[in-house]
């Protein structure tokens, strides 16, 4: 269901809204991925009152305080669809930074542009391997 073309370009037959992508030689079909997943898994908070500013992010692989202090700094973004379309998309994003670790089980606390909306919480965010201080 594959209809390659000599210069290099492949297109879908299946999805005849889907743009042409180049081919990576080699590596078909295969996804880099620059970024950690990471679980929102709500807002920080005490018994009484939650403090929408700040979210508390699980980080894949981060289970102890002493590792976040390689994710401290780095970028992340909350990637979400929309109804309306906004610049030719449906997908929106929302920016934030790893502030600091919070407990000792590799959760962090991170700052987002905007606070996030509360049905994100359980859903992904990307975390980026930069800004470095390597």
């Amino acid at each position: 269901v594959l209809a390659s073309f000599s210069a290099g370009i492949s297109v879908s037959s299946s999805n005849p809204l889907s743009t042409p992508s180049k081919m990576v030689k080699g590596r078909q079909g295969e996804r880099i991925r620059l970024y950690v997943r990471g679980t929102i898994l709500g807002y920080k908070r005490s018994k009484s009152n939650q403090y929408p500013n700040t979210s508390l992010i699980q980080i894949e692989g981060v289970n102890t305080k002493e590792e976040v202090a390689w994710y401290q700094g780095k970028r992340m973004a909350y990637i979400y669809k929309a109804k309306v379309k906004k610049d030719g998309s449906h997908y929106r994003c929302i920016w934030g930074k790893v502030i600091r670790p919070h407990g000792n089980s590799g959760v962090v606390r991170a700052k987002f542009k905007s606070n996030l909306p509360p049905k994100s919480m359980g859903a992904r965010v990307r975390v980026f391997m930069y800004p470095s201080n390597i």
